[in-house]
């Protein structure tokens, strides 16, 4: 197991996405955040289905800084529930592990 997790979130528009990602690699609590466009979440919301066209985030970073990445998170999304959900990197390339280790501010 690392000290790498990939963290979930999404977003209601490419602007959005774009706007979360470049800060959170700016404020270095990520090293990389990928956008997964063309998402479609059905979920439940004050008691009524929603059916929403949404942007996936995939951001890579480490658990000693997953606090400051979901408050980093949290000032830049425009949701009032936003979705961050980490999840561990078991293994991984050595040479990718080592990149992401130092592109964020640990």
């Amino acid at each position: 197991m690392t000290d790498k997790i990939v963290v979930f979130s999404t977003c209601s528009s490419s602007a959005d996405a774009e706007k979360i990602a470049r800060h959170l690699v700016e404020t270095r609590v990520a090293a990389c955040v990928s956008i997964l466009p063309a998402a479609r979440s059905i979920y439940r919301w004050q008691g009524k289905i929603e059916d929403a066209a949404e942007h996936v985030l995939l951001i890579k970073s480490s658990r000693g800084l997953f606090p400051a990445l979901r408050d980093e998170l949290r000032k830049t999304h425009p949701y009032e529930v936003p979705e961050i959900i980490a999840v561990p990197v078991v293994d991984g390339s050595e040479e990718y592990l080592q990149w992401l280790g130092a592109e964020v501010r640990e």
